[in-house]
């Protein structure tokens, strides 16, 4: 673990709870209704550092690092969305969470919706941001993900231009400045975590990483919120899905794929909102 991953993480004084024999770390912060916060691939609970301290006086602020991310042990499992829901719920009953409202981004948003969807008595509400899962996983999907899966396969295997390549990816993928800080180290992070995020990418070609029928029969309340330069995940390509999720209401942002570090002036008032809306 190289203290540039762990810069993306959840910090010297993290809490740590075993799931399935693997060590995960994470922030947990406030008082209230727990709010659990799931990063995208390659980044860290760090993400969410901004949103815990506007949040925690009247919240639970638990933000986690995936296994292999951040101050999170690796892991023996896959690195796919599944996986992590599985993980997830094992957090909630370690933490003693017995329900919560879910936040994810990307393959965190994933995530979360498998564990909504699988076990609904434990989810008060759902924000997904530039979710996983949402998107058909056609042709010209899986050839995407399989060009990612190779780019990410090379940095992996130390190749020389890996580094500089990676830091123009993630001008794409996080261009608002308020978000330069976490873009930096993130691309710091860069090479170590490759061999991840070449997994990632191969799983999300797989066609159980189609989650749009679970979307569908969520039961409960549902804000989705996405970038409108989403390179990644484009919205043009996740709006069916999302009109058909019941109650989701839209909300957009200017960026790449994560609003709350990209415009957060914008994405706290929507989530704040929202969670007001749920009730205590």
């Amino acid at each position: 673990m190289t203290a540039q991953r762990r810069q993306l993480g959840a910090g010297p004084h993290a809490k740590r709870v075993v799931a399935d024999g693997v060590s995960l770390a994470l922030r947990d912060e406030g008082r209230g209704p727990a709010l659990v916060c799931l990063h995208s691939i390659a980044h860290g609970s760090r993400d969410f550092a901004g949103l815990a301290e506007a949040l925690r006086d009247g919240f639970r602020v638990v933000s986690l690092d995936w296994p292999g991310h951040g101050d999170s042990d690796a892991d023996t499992g896959p690195v796919d969305a599944q996986r992590f829901g599985e993980l997830l719920a094992q957090v909630l009953d370690g933490l003693g969470i017995e329900r919560a409202v879910l936040l994810g981004n990307s393959i965190g948003g994933a995530a979360a919706l498998h564990v909504a969807s699988r076990m609904p008595q434990r989810v008060r509400g759902l924000v997904l941001i530039d979710a996983g899962g949402l998107v058909p996983i056609g042709l010209l999907a899986r050839v995407f993900c399989r060009v990612m899966a190779a780019f990410f396969a090379a940095g992996a295997r130390g190749a020389w231009w890996f580094p500089r390549a990676f830091a123009w990816y993630y001008g794409l993928i996080l261009p608002e400045p308020p978000a330069r800080a976490q873009r930096e180290r993130i691309i710091a992070a860069g090479s170590e975590m490759a061999r991840s995020l070449e997994l990632a990418w191969r799983s999300f070609g797989r066609p159980d990483a189609d989650l749009r029928t679970q979307a569908t029969q969520l039961r409960c309340p549902a804000l989705v919120c996405w970038s409108e330069r989403d390179r990644v995940i484009p919205l043009a390509l996740a709006r069916p899905a999302i009109e058909r999720i019941p109650g989701a209401r839209l909300a957009l942002f200017p960026g790449g794929h994560s609003p709350f570090l990209e415009c957060p002036e914008r994405f706290m008032p929507e989530l704040t909102r929202f969670l007001d809306q749920l009730g205590p």
